[in-house]
C-alpha cells in the first residue's frame, strides 16, 4: 500500500493484518515496508489520554493486556485485549484505562508522525 499521499484518505489497515502458525505458535503482522511510527501506549489505572485529533496522521491500535475504553469519533467502546482500532486522520479519539491494572495498547502510526500534530479537545492534565 502506498500512503505517500493525502493522510485523510488513508485506507483502514485492520484489512492488511495477518497471522502465520509456525511450529512454535505464531506472529500477528501489521504492516510491511511502510512509513510509521511504532509505540507501546501504557495507560495507568483510572488514567485517560485527552481528547485529541491529528492533521496528518492515522493511527492503528492493538489491545495488548486488559480491556480499554477507547472513543472514535461519536462512538466509545470497552475494546478487549486483542481488538483492533483503526483511528483515521482528522478523527477525535481518546483511549482510558477503568480497569485496576495498567493497560497497553501497540500503535501504529500512518503518516507524518509529531506529537506537536495533537490538538487536544479536552485534557485532564491541564496541557
Amino acid at each position: 500500500m502506498d500512503r505517500s499521499g493525502d493522510v485523510s484518505d488513508l485506507p483502514d489497515p485492520r484489512s492488511d493484518i495477518f497471522t502465520v502458525q509456525r511450529p512454535w505458535g505464531n506472529f500477528q503482522q501489521f504492516c510491511s515496508n511502510e512509513r510509521v511510527t511504532v509505540k507501546i501506549i501504557t495507560v495507568d489505572p483510572g488514567h485517560r489520554l485527552s481528547l485529541q485529533t491529528h492533521d496528518h496522521r492515522g493511527e492503528f491500535w492493538q489491545v495488548l493486556d486488559v480491556p480499554i475504553e477507547v472513543t472514535v469519533g461519536d462512538r466509545t467502546w470497552s475494546a478487549a485485549p486483542g481488538e483492533a482500532v483503526w483511528v483515521p486522520c482528522h478523527a477525535v479519539h481518546r483511549m482510558a484505562n477503568k480497569g485496576d491494572q495498567p493497560g497497553r495498547l501497540l500503535e501504529i502510526a500512518y503518516g507524518d508522525f509529531d506529537e506537536a500534530d495533537i490538538v487536544r479537545l479536552q485534557d485532564d492534565y491541564a496541557r
